[in-house]
């Protein structure tokens, strides 16, 4: 027998579904990459002006899961998509809220957002099923960027510019590196949203017969090789997800099977204070079929970078 995939409270109005407030935790202050700490770290976080080191923006995506399995079903594991721009950093020990509002007619595509008490915030973007979706948020806002000029951090980087293919996989007490310092196990033991399809002595009970990676995971599970792509970026320097997309093509992923991904950059964009490269991440199977994507905006402070206003005022001016 299938068991439920939530017990999470969900508040419902003919408008929208609202999930519980809740307080993430945030396993990331051991990340390093460069050799150096990453904005997650406290101390580094403080030296750019945050208050603390952010919680990282796919944790936030847990809370949405409950409100799409209301909306969709097991079509969410198997078809979904949560497409996300970043608006503001949480920080442990605030509440954030999930909403998500009703598709009209029973459709495949819906708004969201995250909330804090103060009425910041935290994200935007859509949620949807299926490949005849309508266009993600992020496959809108990639048709209104604004280009990056003057580049010094992504220099040497190039549109199309592709990686070397890489297997990864997700085990259950497997550490996922310098990046990712934790394991799935020790995730779900503090995961917002806990599903006994996540849970090796449940996943049985789940649809698939086995345990299934969490949306917030398989950004882990994408991400864990990345130091290994060899792109170009100047460092060392501080960067943070900006806009994120993980899209399921013929989902669920599962706990300790392997997958292969292959990388390419799609989008380079600027703002006052970041130079931003966007990374579409494609996953296969080991029948080759292409099972899931995740498009990333990995934004780059430019005052983390140390020679930036040397090498900026040296840039060649037409």
């Amino acid at each position: 027998m299938t068991s439920a995939a939530f017990d999470t409270s969900i508040e419902e109005t003919v408008e929208a579904l609202t999930g519980p407030w809740r307080q993430p935790r945030q396993m990331l202050h051991g990340q390093t990459y460069d050799s150096h700490a990453s904005i997650h770290d406290d101390a580094t976080a403080q030296k750019l002006g945050f208050k603390g080191g952010t919680i990282e923006g796919p944790t936030h995506f847990s809370q949405f899961a409950p409100l799409c399995e209301r909306l969709w079903g097991k079509a969410w594991f198997e078809t979904g998509c949560i497409s996300a721009h970043y608006r503001a950093a949480a920080f442990e020990g605030e509440e954030v809220q999930a909403i998500v509002e009703k598709p009209a007619d029973g459709g495949n595509y819906a708004t969201i957002r995250m909330m804090k008490r103060d009425g910041t915030e935290v994200l935007r973007g859509s949620a949807s099923i299926g490949i005849d979706a309508p266009a993600s948020a992020l496959d809108i806002r990639l048709t209104e960027l604004k280009p990056l000029s003057d580049a010094v951090i992504l220099r040497d980087i190039k549109l199309g510019m592709t990686t070397a293919s890489q297997t990864v996989r997700m085990d259950f007490d497997q550490n996922m590196g310098e990046l990712y310092p934790f394991s799935l196990e020790q995730k779900l033991k503090v995961i917002t949203e806990p599903s006994p399809y996540y849970a090796p002595e449940s996943a049985g009970s789940s649809p698939w017969g086995r345990a299934i990676i969490p949306m917030e995971m398989l950004s882990v599970l994408f991400q864990h090789g990345s130091k290994k792509d060899r792109l170009p970026v100047k460092g060392p320097s501080v960067g943070l997800f900006a806009d994120q997309e993980i899209r399921l093509l013929r989902g669920p992923l599962f706990v300790g099977e392997d997958y292969r991904l292959d990388r390419q950059v799609v989008a380079m964009s600027g703002s006052k204070r970041t130079e931003s490269l966007w990374v579409r991440t494609e996953v296969f199977d080991n029948s080759n079929a292409p099972v899931a994507t995740m498009l990333l905006n990995l934004a780059t402070l430019k005052e983390s970078y140390a020679s930036y206003d040397q090498e900026y005022a040296a840039l060649p001016r037409s």
